[in-house]
Order: C-alpha cells, then structure tokens, then sequence
C-alpha cells in the first residue's frame, strides 16, 4: 500500500527504509561530520550500508524493491543502523515477511462477542468500546457515546476513530492537542496496514482520507509506526470542559482483530469528577440533547461535589 493509499507494487519495505532514513540524523547515528554538503537530510545509501555492513547495491536494490525477501539478521542489522523504536522494528519485520505465521484475520467487519457486549454494559462508571484494529468502533457503552460521539446516529461506514478525527469538525473539537492525537492515529494505522496489506476496507480508508485531508497524506507518507499502548489524552468536552484521561487498551483474545478500550481518570482529580459528572448526566439525558440545548454548560466543584454552575 503507497503513501495515497493504492496499492505500491508491494515496495511498503522499500519506502519505509528510505523514511527512516531519511529521518535519523548522522550524528545520531555515529557518523563524523565529513565536509561534504548534504543535498538531503539523513543517511546517505552508503552511510547506511557501511553501518549494517551490507553493500550499497544491496540497499539500492531494497530500497527500489528489487529485493523483496530479506534474511532476519540482515533486517536486525538495518534496524539498528536506523536506530528503530520496537514499533518500527516489528513495522520493518512485518512489511520484509519474516514474521512468524500469526492468525489469518478476518478483512471485514469482525463481530463482537454477546459477553463482551454484556461486560461495555456493566461499565456503568466507565466509558469503553471495542474496537476493530484499523480504529472501527464495533460496540460501546453510553460512557463512550457521553464522552465522544453518539456512535448509533452514524451509519456504520462512518463509526471509525481515525476518520472521525480528521473528517467529523465536531469530534476533531474534541482534542485539546489535535494534531498529535491526529499523528498518533496515523502511526497506528501505518502499523496495521503493514500487518494486513491486502485488507479492502483498509485501503479504501486510506485512499478516502488521503483524497479528503492533506495533513493525512503528509503524515502518512511520514511511514510514522506505533502499536497500541496506554495514552493520555486531554478533551475538551462540550458540556464538562477539560478532561485528562488515561485511555487503556487491552487485546481481546478470543478476537485477535479486536481491542477493548477503556477511559479512566486519576481518582480525586478534576477529571474524575468531570467525568462523574458527564457520566451521571449522560444516565438521565439523551445523548442527542449533548448538542441541542446542554453546550457549552460549565461545572463547579462544591464540597466534593460536581455541579452544573448557576
């Protein structure tokens, strides 16, 4: 899949090696500065053969995707020459093909198991949903509709994290710090696109938001690579205000194509008791009314207590 989301001839290899590259700064790499005035930032093709000692021709040919089967200690000695993150290492192994045979994953939409479903449900206190791992929100409790978005008013195309960031104005409001959530995204859409490169859905939301955004196609042909791990993130919510969260992450066993995702805020914090708030407001109002008349409310905090302010 190439930086517009269509289809690159099977070079993803080739041009996250040339991204990489191009990112790590020579000194970081050990290089001594030589005199010579570098056209591009970055390694140069010789430096990083010299480093992972393998021949230049040898890089060229990776690069161009001329070579698409690479042993594993020639891509543990690349991987280390760029200076890669765990992220992009297993990125790097997972485009060459020399992972390990893991589970054929479903390219459609995956289906929620009813005891999961039951368990969003018995989260009275705390908003969560599952997720599909190219960002599809499967199912979610009325803290996560409370808290992001009325998922049920969306047709089931449209309930996707990673499209409602950068396509939905209201949900882009959402974050107080857009552009690195919306980067975030991108990174763990690049690394799922490394593991599934012949998901449909996959490419044709690619292809969509690449079209629709051009923040989206700059930051993805970045190759920036990350896997699902614990996040802060701070909202800034329409009827609460501020909010800092942890958001967890957890691997749904029986569904490897799925995450469950939880929202908690540190006990006793403000954002703990914003979220108590949103939470109790959201058991007795409908989430439509969110937008038609309760906007822009703000809270106080009395005696411990979260209230609408006067």
């Amino acid at each position: 899949m190439g930086h517009h989301g269509t289809p690159s001839g099977g070079n993803e290899l080739g041009e996250f090696l040339r991204s990489r590259r191009a990112a790590l700064d020579p000194h970081r790499a050990g290089l001594p500065d030589d005199g010579r005035l570098r056209r591009v930032p970055g390694l140069r093709r010789e430096e990083l053969a010299q480093i992972a000692h393998v021949s230049v021709d040898y890089v060229v040919r990776l690069e161009q995707g001329r070579t698409r089967r690479v042993s594993r200690p020639v891509l543990d000695a690349l991987a280390d020459a760029l200076r890669l993150a765990p992220d992009e290492r297993d990125y790097l192994f997972a485009v060459a093909d020399v992972t390990p045979a893991a589970p054929v994953r479903q390219a459609g939409r995956s289906e929620v198991a009813p005891r999961l479903r039951q368990l969003l449900d018995t989260m009275p206190d705390i908003p969560a949903m599952v997720l599909h791992r190219r960002m599809d929100v499967l199912a979610w409790n009325r803290g996560a509709a409370a808290l992001l978005t009325d998922f049920g008013a969306l047709p089931p195309a449209q309930r996707n994290l990673i499209r409602l960031t950068f396509l939905d104005d209201a949900f882009r409001s959402l974050y107080a710090d857009w552009p690195r959530a919306a980067r975030e995204c991108v990174a763990v859409l690049r690394m799922e696109a490394g593991r599934t490169p012949d998901d449909p859905a996959l490419s044709a939301l690619v292809g969509e938001l690449s079209v629709r955004d051009p923040d989206f196609r700059t930051w993805w042909a970045a190759h920036q690579v990350r896997g699902p791990r614990q996040l802060t993130k701070t909202y800034r919510h329409p009827v609460v205000g501020a909010l800092t969260l942890d958001v967890q992450q957890f691997s749904v066993d029986t569904h490897p194509d799925q995450l469950l995702i939880a929202y908690t805020a540190e006990p006793g914090s403000l954002s703990h008791e914003a979220l108590r708030f949103l939470l109790q407001w959201s058991a007795t109002h409908a989430v439509d009314q969110r937008c038609a008349g309760i906007e822009g409310r703000s809270f106080d905090h009395v005696d411990g207590e979260t209230r609408p302010a006067s």
